[in-house]
């Protein structure tokens, strides 16, 4: 298959564009005709298909190598399109979404039969959002108003925050890649299961638990996030299987900071003697005190947005660099801080090390 490449400049992405529109077109088109695209979203690049069509759903599992039980979000532009796909709308449903749509909030609802299983990994749920990029928005009113779209990765890869990593994964594998702006966030959505009494937290995002909390009141978080699986079949992206990882070998280090680096350096200079490669993501109050060949500035540990953002790039660098072995200083357990390390812990296998 030949992959198709639109280019949208950037301060192009105005809807309102005449050549830009005339491109969401077509790409659109592509859609409801059983294509796939890949576009960028606020959190990551994400590879759509008619959410709808249960043969696009095939397309996307096999387009990413994703097992068929990993179920596929659901992207909307307009509210009024969430009533057509699920049984009805609880009240603190809509609380959520007048307080976070447009934006990174994936919501766990009961599907309607007009929902094909095979968008929802089999499941009698579906996983809905309606991102805050107006490319997004406006692809999804031209594909029909359903977009079924997990990250535009090979299944298991970190998730790309920019086109020339959907271009790595995809080329060849699907119809067209939105090749635009880098994304802003650069996690996946937040995603809660509202389908009980009380609000579930499945994948945590930039939308935090205390941010839910605040509109819908109680809110739980799932026991799975920072653990290893379990065998159950997942109700949302990312609960069950690897995700997010290099190629080569990531540890999470816990401890004071004189005791994670004095760690790291011992594990770099081992490594070195048998002439491997080596990288550390570290804060950047610390990162001069480490000898690895890469080291990736992660910002400050008061502010996670920016670790957030630049995670996956750091990733996808190591993997560009032939990093083989590589360790990450541990970031905060709430707010934002429970995002990142979800995906961290993911990336490296649950592997941590306390010192």
């Amino acid at each position: 298959m030949e992959t198709e490449i639109i280019k949208i400049e950037a301060g192009q992405a105005d809807r309102q564009t005449a050549e830009t529109a005339k491109r969401l077109q077509y790409a659109g088109k592509v859609i409801r005709q059983g294509g796939l695209v890949a576009f960028p979203t606020e959190t990551v690049y994400g590879l759509g298909g008619d959410a709808l069509n249960p043969q696009s759903a095939k397309k996307i599992y096999a387009a990413k190598g994703r097992p068929s039980d990993n179920p596929l979000i659901v992207h909307i532009a307009e509210m009024a399109a969430l009533d057509k796909i699920v049984e009805n709308v609880p009240e603190y449903a809509k609380r959520l979404a007048a307080a976070f749509w447009p934006g990174p909030l994936t919501i766990i609802l009961k599907k309607s039969d007009i929902v094909p299983k095979q968008t929802t990994g089999g499941l009698e749920t579906v996983a809905v959002r309606m991102p805050n990029h107006p490319l997004a928005l406006e692809l999804i009113r031209e594909a029909g108003g359903y977009i079924a779209a997990p990250s535009a990765n090979l299944s298991g890869k970190p998730s790309p925050t920019a086109a020339k990593y959907v271009m790595q994964d995809m080329l060849g594998r699907i119809d067209v890649i939105i090749a635009a702006d880098g994304t802003a966030i650069g996690l996946e959505s937040t995603i809660v299961d509202l389908t009980g009494k009380v609000p579930i937290i499945l994948r945590p995002g930039y939308i935090t638990q205390e941010m839910i909390a605040s509109v819908v009141g109680e809110t739980n978080m799932d026991s799975t996030i920072f653990h290893n699986q379990s065998n159950k079949a997942p109700k949302a992206p990312g609960m069950k299987y690897r995700h997010y990882a290099p190629k080569g070998q990531l540890v999470i280090v816990e401890g004071t900071p004189d005791h994670v680096i004095n760690y790291i350096n011992s594990q770099i200079q081992q490594h070195h003697q048998k002439g491997e490669k080596t990288g550390v993501i570290a804060t950047e109050k610390w990162a001069a005190h480490y000898n690895a060949d890469s080291i990736k500035n992660a910002g400050s540990k008061e502010e996670p947005q920016t670790a957030a953002r630049k995670l996956y790039t750091f990733l996808r660098e190591f993997d560009d660099e032939n990093i083989e072995y590589m360790y990450a200083e541990s970031f905060g357990d709430t707010g934002l801080g429970q995002a990142l390390m979800n995906r961290l812990l993911k990336a490296a296998g649950h592997k941590v090390v306390k010192v």
